[in-house]
């Protein structure tokens, strides 16, 4: 069989998180009864005129400058008539050939190695409303209920250049794109909310060709996960339907999470297909240079910046400030929690091990993990200072999961204070010695393993409590 290059780019929609919609005062927020945060805008009516909330215009400036793109000063609404049943009015406002964003690009690293993937524009529009399905998919549902609570709702569209080769790319680009819109707080990014999904369109072609092949379109991917398996699956249904003969549809396609396959829609539409018209009851946007300036000089710091002051200032390796900085919450909490540590890899360490395992567990993230970073700072400090052992650490951690407690506290309450008095470690340490004269011959003949059943002898007499590099110099000395 041929080999094959996979060609993949994506198109990301993000809800900004304005309080109302892109043009008029309707409320945003998600979960509302179905049809009730609509107006006579937002559904159509007639006579009814749309009116631009500047937050959007702002969202878009600072989601453009934080993703390196040129501003347009000059950009334009347009009508993209839209005949599908989520949009009452059959027509969407968005921006077609004069856009507020273009160029720009986002680095991201895949098994050590980085990669630059160009962002090809940005552009403003109103979502669309929801399709409730009776059945669990389109193709199992008798009947369908339509709720206009999103249409409306502002986004901006991030459509990238076809520059990813591989799943694995795609998910590091759109994982990239995620931590910087959630920096900047132009987006919630809750992809299980729809705040944040992605369209990718995905074509192959033999290895060493000149063109790109077909494409077909993935539509409303709405997990890291389902996005990885929509690419890997459709790159091998495309390849198989070549090397069978058959030829690649330019289509649009739908992802089935259940039956982990991809389904036809309908036929790929072109621009014109679409047939905009600039958008008759909007004025044309202008920005002066003031207004561009003072939101780049706003920009908060972003996640590759962050990453690298955590690597320079608090010394972790790239690979754990990667994955600290890929959610803002998490960097937020770390810088918090190692004000009061004294050891900034032991945070990151109980934040990539403990406390992620739990998070993992419970299917929550940091905002709404119980222990305060102040606390786990706290007892950082405390393993450091020597009052508690690393194994007596777990068992204040999972008390202080139960209790809104500090660790000093805990320790106290549950008589976890480290053993550090040489005198006290002594009398247990000639105790053990006296009882293993076998370990004592198997540590003078070379055995190594007698060292680390010793200072286990010592550590259950100890109830854990004695501190175990005392323990292993004392046990080395005396056996001298």
């Amino acid at each position: 069989m041929k080999k094959y290059t996979t060609v993949i780019g994506l198109e990301v929609h993000a809800e900004l998180k304005t309080n109302s919609k892109a043009f008029c005062s309707c409320s945003t927020e998600f979960g509302g009864e179905p049809n009730t945060h609509v107006c006579p805008v937002c559904l159509g009516m007639p006579g009814a005129l749309p009116v631009l909330n500047k937050q959007v215009v702002e969202f878009a400036i600072r989601a453009g400058l934080a993703l390196n793109c040129d501003i347009q000063k000059f950009n334009k609404f347009d009508r993209k008539n839209y005949f599908y049943p989520d949009l009452s009015k059959n027509y969407q406002i968005s921006q077609f050939d004069q856009p507020i964003c273009l160029g720009g690009h986002i680095d991201i690293e895949v098994e050590g190695e980085k990669k630059r993937i160009g962002v090809t524009r940005i552009h403003m529009e109103e979502d669309a409303g929801k399709l409730n399905h009776s059945g669990a998919t389109i193709s199992t549902s008798d009947s369908s209920a339509v709720d206009y609570n999103r249409a409306g709702v502002p986004l901006i569209e991030i459509v990238s250049e076809p520059d990813m080769r591989s799943s694995e790319e795609a998910r590091a680009y759109l994982e990239q794109l995620k931590a910087i819109l959630e920096y900047t707080d132009v987006c919630d990014c809750k992809m299980q909310e729809g705040s944040l999904r992605c369209d990718a369109n995905i074509s192959v072609m033999p290895e060493g060709a000149a063109e790109f092949g077909t494409r077909a379109e993935i539509k409303n991917l709405n997990s890291f996960r389902a996005l990885v398996r929509a690419i890997e699956y459709e790159v091998e249904r495309q390849i198989d339907l070549v090397e069978s003969g058959g030829h690649v549809v330019q289509e649009t396609r739908t992802w089935d999470d259940a039956q982990g396959m991809t389904l036809s829609m309908r036929s790929k539409e072109e621009a014109h297909d679409y047939r905009y018209v600039p958008e008759p009851d909007l004025v044309p946007v202008e920005l002066d240079d003031a207004w561009i300036e003072r939101v780049k000089n706003e920009l908060p710091e972003l996640p590759a910046q962050r990453q690298q002051r955590l690597m320079t200032e608090n010394g972790l390796p790239a690979y754990d400030a990667g994955l600290i900085v890929a959610t803002k919450a998490m960097a937020d909490y770390f810088d918090a929690a190692c004000k009061n540590a004294g050891d900034d890899k032991a945070v990151a360490n109980w934040l990539l091990g403990d406390v992620s395992a739990y998070l993992n567990n419970e299917g929550i993230e940091i905002d709404a993990f119980p222990i305060k970073p102040e606390n786990l700072g706290e007892m950082v400090a405390l393993i450091k200072g020597g009052v508690l052992s690393s194994k007596l650490a777990k068992k204040v951690f999972a008390e202080m999961l139960k209790a809104d407690k500090s660790p000093k506290v805990l320790v106290k309450e549950l008589g976890l204070e480290q053993v550090s008095d040489e005198g006290a470690i002594a009398a247990i340490v000639d105790e053990v010695l006296a009882e293993n004269p076998q370990s004592i011959a198997d540590f003078k003949a070379g055995k190594d393993r007698a060292i680390g059943f010793l200072v286990g002898q010592v550590m259950k007499k100890s109830r854990g409590k004695a501190n175990p590099g005392m323990v292993n110099k004392l046990l080395v000395e005396k056996m001298q």
